[in-house]
C-alpha cells in the first residue's frame, strides 16, 4: 500500500471517529436535557415526543456563526420592508382582520396599526413563518458549544412546555434558526410569558390562528410600555449644523427641542406630551425623528432602531400618512420587493445561476450583483439597489 494510501486511510478513519464522538458528545448531552427536562415537571414521553430523531445540524452553527458578507444600509431596508406592496397588502389584511384587530386594540390599548405593522415586518402577514424545525435547530444550540448556549437550553425547555402543555403540536413548531416562531415570531420563553388566546377558543396558537398572534403582539407591547393614545413620534427638521443631543435615549421636553429650532418636517410646531427623542438613524445628513415611549416599545420586539423605525412608518403608511420625507445620505435608491426580484430576473438572463428569482437577496445573488458590478466598473460591494438596476435595464 502507498504512503498516500495509508494516509487517506488513517484520515477517514479519523474522521469517522470524530464523528463518532460527537455523536456520542451529542446524544449524552441529550440525556442531560432530558434529565433536566423532568427536574422541571416535563414528562419523559413528551421530551421523546418532542426530540424524536433529533440530530445537530451544522446549518444551524452556519447561521449562527455567520458574520454578514454584505452590510445592509438603512435606505436599503426600509424600502424592502416597508414598501408599496407591503402597504397595500397590509390594508387588505387588516380589512379581513378588522375584528380581532379592534379586539386587541380595545382588550391592551394598543394601536391596530402598530400591531399590524408587527405582523407585517415579522411575517409578511403570516406568509413567512421559518422553515427551521424548533427541536433540531434549539438542541443543535444547546448541545454545541457557543456563546449563548445556557440561552438556548432555556428556550429548548420552553418549547418543551408548550407542547408538555398541549398548547401546540411538535411539528407546528418551526420558525427562526434561533427560535421564534409563529405570525409575530415570538421566542418561546416569549411564548409562556406573554402569548393569549384571542379567539376565545382556549388555545394560544400563534401559527395558525391571527387572533391570537394579534392579540399576543398586542400583550407584549402593552407590557413593554406601549401608552394608549400617544404617537410613536414623527419626522423632523433639524437645523443647519446642528450638534446637540440625540438618540432615543436622550429624552427630553418637547420644548427643549424646540427651543433648538427643531420643527417638524413641514415646519410646523412639535406636538405631543412627555419627552422624547431625537432620533438620527443615518446621521446629521439624513431623515431625523423625534421618538416617544412608543417608539421604545416597538424598539423592545427587537433591539434595532432599524426595525422599530421600519414598524413605525409601516404603521403610519397603514393609516393613510405618509412615508419618510427627508432624503438619505446616498445617491443610490433603496429599492422595493418587485425590484429587487426584476434584478434576479435580468441576473439570470445573463446567465448568472442564482436559483429562483423570489425577490429574496440571499449570499449567492449578491455575489452574481457584485460581479456584475466588477464587469461594469461599479465599486463590487453586492448591493442590490438602485443604481445596479438601472443598469441592467439598459442591458449594460
Amino acid at each position: 500500500m502507498s504512503r498516500n494510501n495509508s494516509i487517506a486511510i488513517l484520515a477517514l478513519a479519523a474522521a469517522v471517529f470524530a464523528s463518532g464522538a460527537a455523536r456520542a458528545d451529542f446524544g449524552s448531552c441529550l440525556a442531560g436535557l432530558k434529565a433536566a427536562a423532568a427536574r422541571q415537571g416535563i414528562s419523559a414521553a413528551t421530551f421523546d415526543r418532542v426530540m424524536a430523531g433529533v440530530t445537530p445540524d451544522p446549518k444551524v452553527m452556519e447561521a449562527f456563526n455567520s458574520q454578514p458578507e454584505f452590510k445592509t444600509p438603512l435606505w436599503d431596508y426600509l424600502a424592502f420592508l416597508v414598501d408599496e406592496q407591503k402597504v397595500s397588502e397590509g390594508r387588505a389584511m387588516m380589512a379581513r382582520h378588522a375584528r380581532a384587530l379592534a379586539s386587541a386594540e380595545q382588550r391592551y390599548g394598543v394601536d391596530r396599526y402598530a400591531i399590524a405593522a408587527v405582523w407585517g415586518v415579522e411575517s409578511d402577514y403570516g406568509n413567512l413563518k421559518g422553515r427551521w424545525a424548533l427541536p433540531q435547530s434549539l438542541g443543535t444550540l444547546s448541545c454545541t458549544p457557543n456563546r449563548r448556549q445556557a440561552y438556548f437550553r432555556g428556550e429548548l425547555m420552553s418549547t418543551l412546555k408548550i407542547v408538555h402543555r398541549g398548547d401546540l403540536a411538535p411539528q407546528k413548531l418551526t420558525g427562526s434558526w434561533a427560535g421564534a416562531f409563529g405570525q409575530t415570531q415570538f421566542m418561546p420563553s416569549t411564548y409562556l410569558r406573554l402569548a393569549v388566546d384571542g379567539d376565545g377558543d382556549g388555545r394560544r396558537d400563534l401559527v395558525d390562528s391571527a387572533a391570537d398572534a394579534l392579540h399576543s403582539t398586542a400583550n407584549y407591547l402593552r407590557k413593554s410600555g406601549w401608552q394608549t393614545g400617544a404617537p410613536w413620534g414623527y419626522e423632523v427638521r433639524v437645523p443647519a449644523g446642528y450638534s446637540g443631543p440625540s438618540g432615543r435615549k436622550a429624552k427630553q421636553p418637547v420644548s427643549s427641542w424646540a427651543a433648538r429650532g427643531i420643527t417638524r418636517i413641514d415646519g410646523g410646531s412639535l406636538s405631543g406630551g412627555g419627552s422624547a427623542g431625537l432620533l438620527m438613524p443615518a446621521g446629521r445628513n439624513g431623515p431625523a425623528f423625534l421618538v416617544f415611549k412608543n417608539y421604545d416599545a416597538a424598539y423592545s420586539y427587537n433591539g434595532a432602531d432599524s426595525y422599530a423605525l421600519a414598524i413605525s412608518i409601516l404603521s403610519d403608511r397603514l393609516r393613510g400618512r405618509p412615508g419618510i420625507r427627508g432624503a438619505w445620505p446616498t445617491d443610490d435608491r433603496g429599492i422595493s420587493r418587485a425590484e429587487r426580484k426584476e434584478i434576479q430576473v435580468l441576473l439570470l438572463r445573463r446567465g448568472y445561476q442564482i436559483g429562483e428569482a423570489d425577490g429574496a437577496i440571499g449570499q449567492i445573488t449578491r455575489r452574481a450583483i457584485a460581479d456584475y458590478q466588477r464587469k461594469i466598473g461599479m465599486q463590487p460591494d453586492g448591493r442590490p439597489g438602485g443604481k445596479v438596476l438601472d443598469s441592467l435595464r439598459a442591458g449594460r
